[in-house]
Order: structure tokens, then C-alpha cells, then sequence
């Protein structure tokens, strides 16, 4: 025969050991999930969801008024890395200022999209949108021409580094 015995402080340490998991579950389910800064071109928002095809990602661009060959110029798997260097922080610094932050998936391998603009106003020269996508969500990207001394900014050309 066995017997256990407990004391009060005892049966309150687990008591308050049960009530924190608890909150702490709470809490996880409650925190909403990280959705990029709502951005509205032309009054209607940008949606950076369930981008999974080329269609998808052609209407992504579209959203911003862009106009794209239908075939992609390059798609690259591209890891994110753990530690950015200064050009990828300003990189990113373009990216923050789109609502969007590639901190968020150092380390992580996503895909870059990159497709031909055709409606790109005064310019001549050719112009590229890069899409980077993981999950099927939009996480990153930017438009630039493909000169030497060309020009490079986020989705909308408001979007431009420092």
C-alpha cells in the first residue's frame, strides 16, 4: 500500500503551472497571424495571398498597373540569408517601406519571379519585376530597369530606396 501525501504549496505550484500553459495557449491562438501593411493602389487593396501560379502572379503585378509578357524572364530559388549584408539591408529597407520585411524568413529558401514589364512609362529600356514568393505569398519584390545606370523600386514607383 502506498500513500502520497501533498502540501498546499505544493497543489498551488502545479495550480499555477496549469493556469500558465493555459494562457499561453490562449495567447498563441489569439495572436493574429502577420499580413503585410495594407497597401491600396488606385483605391483598391493589394492582395499578397494565394499567389501559386503564373496567373496568380501576373495579377499580382497587375494590381499595381502593370503590364507583363506572360512568360517569366527567370524564376530562381533564392535563400534568404541569416545575416544580411549592407546591400541586402537596403534591400530590405525597400521592402519595409512596401509593408513588407524579409527578416521574417532569414534562412528560409523561397522563389523570385522575374518578368518583363511592357507598359513602363517613359522609358525605353527594359524593365523587370522581380516577384519573391514563399508559400504562396507574396513576401518581397521590386521593379527596376535592366541598364547599368538604371533604376530600382518597390511595386509602385513611389516605393524607392534612400
Amino acid at each position: 500500500m502506498f500513500i502520497y501525501s501533498f502540501k498546499a504549496s505544493t497543489i498551488r505550484f502545479f495550480a499555477i503551472i496549469a493556469v500558465s500553459v493555459a494562457a499561453i495557449i490562449t495567447l498563441v491562438a489569439l495572436i493574429p497571424k502577420y499580413e503585410p501593411a495594407s497597401v491600396y493602389v488606385n483605391d483598391e487593396k493589394i492582395n499578397y495571398n494565394k499567389i501559386s501560379s503564373n496567373d496568380d502572379r501576373i495579377e499580382f503585378l497587375s494590381q499595381f498597373g502593370w503590364k507583363v509578357k506572360p512568360d517569366t524572364v527567370d524564376e530562381a530559388s533564392v535563400t534568404i540569408p541569416g545575416e544580411f549584408d549592407a546591400v541586402y539591408q537596403s534591400y530590405n529597407t525597400l521592402q519595409e517601406k512596401q509593408g513588407l520585411d524579409l527578416k521574417k524568413y532569414r534562412n528560409k529558401d523561397v522563389m523570385r519571379y522575374t518578368y518583363e514589364i511592357t507598359n513602363y512609362p517613359d522609358y525605353n529600356g527594359r524593365v523587370l519585376a522581380n516577384v519573391i514568393v514563399y508559400k504562396n505569398k507574396v513576401i518581397g519584390g521590386d521593379v527596376c530597369s535592366a541598364d547599368v545606370n538604371g533604376f530600382l523600386h518597390g511595386f509602385t514607383s513611389e516605393t524607392k530606396l534612400p
